[in-house]
């Protein structure tokens, strides 16, 4: 198995450098939420991961695909009205395009506006309903509103996605102890 995910993930790195499909609807997607489910090699799940966000914020139009570059360093950059701004254009021009949510519904967690953040990563489930940033991140929100019950199921959902997702299975055992003092 372990040479079959090695294959798999140099296959799609060489394919990947001429891409036919982008963003989450990529056919190729499927093989890589197949070596998270199956490997137990760390480097494999990495580069799997790696190799899915990289897809992700990928799109099929060279000119969409600069502007999410422009909304991502105006988000490094703590330019955060001005990644709002760019990351609307983007939902605006290409509204199935779920990375532009979920890129989107991060600035809006980071300035604190939990409802619009949580609109966001609903439109991007809806997208992607494997988008285990995405589930993560409502599980976020859901913990900053106190509710630890959606805040779990959410952790718990991101992990089906991607069993070896970073820090989340400790996660989700202090959220259980928590849920269960009601300490939320």
């Amino acid at each position: 198995m372990r040479t079959l995910c090695f294959a798999l993930l140099i296959v799609f790195a060489v394919a990947g450098s001429r891409p036919v499909f982008a963003d989450q609807t990529d056919p190729r997607l499927d093989n890589l939420f197949l070596i998270l489910q199956s490997s137990e090699q760390q480097i494999e799940v990495r580069a799997a991961e790696n190799l899915i966000w990289s897809t992700w914020i990928q799109h099929g139009d060279g000119d969409i695909n600069r502007l999410m570059q422009v909304g991502i360093k105006a988000m490094a950059d703590r330019r955060l009205d001005d990644a709002v701004e760019v990351f609307t254009a983007l939902i605006d021009q290409a509204p199935d395009y779920a990375e532009a949510w979920n890129k989107r519904a991060t600035v809006y967690f980071i300035q604190g506006k939990l409802a619009l953040s949580s609109a966001d990563v609903a439109q991007t489930l809806a997208l992607e309903p494997r988008h285990f940033g995405a589930l993560s991140g409502l599980g976020q929100i859901e913990m900053l509103r106190g509710n630890g019950d959606a805040a779990l199921k959410a952790f718990e959902d991101a992990v089906k996605v991607h069993p070896r997702l970073a820090g989340m299975h400790d996660l989700i055992r202090d959220l259980k102890q928590r849920v269960r003092g009601q300490e939320l």
